[in-house]
């Protein structure tokens, strides 16, 4: 089930792709991770990707109250908002039924954790970057 949800993601990012310039006027991919909240949990628990720029569109599926989206850098203090990768944050609160997306993200190599602090989710989530 785990392969089948992680094929399922990145067939989501391949799909999601889209062209932004980035300062210089270099033209990168902007990739998306589709993830879902359900009660108390993101039904996607573990996510690996390549090393780039991406958005979070974060889907809320019958959870009663408004999600959020956090992101952080695996090591570092979770509950400390300057330790949050603040434009992965949505752009709003996620209502139930609807989806927001992040701003556009880099990524770096490495591993993160990401939780919503409003449903509550487990911090056990792991997004690695390769």
């Amino acid at each position: 089930m785990k392969k089948t949800i992680s094929i399922l993601v990145v067939a989501l990012v391949t799909a999601f792709s889209v062209q932004a310039q980035d300062k210089m006027g270099k033209s990168e991919t902007v990739k998306t991770i589709a993830l879902e909240q359900t009660s108390g949990e993101f039904t996607q628990k573990q996510i690996t990707v390549s090393e780039g720029t991406y958005v979070f569109d974060i889907a809320n599926n019958g959870v009663g109250h408004d999600v959020g989206f956090v992101l952080v850098k695996k090591g570092q203090d979770l509950s400390k908002p300057e330790n949050h990768i603040q434009t992965a944050y949505v752009t709003k609160s996620v209502a139930t039924g609807a989806s927001q997306t992040s701003k556009p993200t880099e990524l770096k190599k490495g591993e993160y954790i990401y939780f919503c602090p409003l449903n509550p989710t487990s911090t056990d989530n792991l997004l690695t970057v390769k």
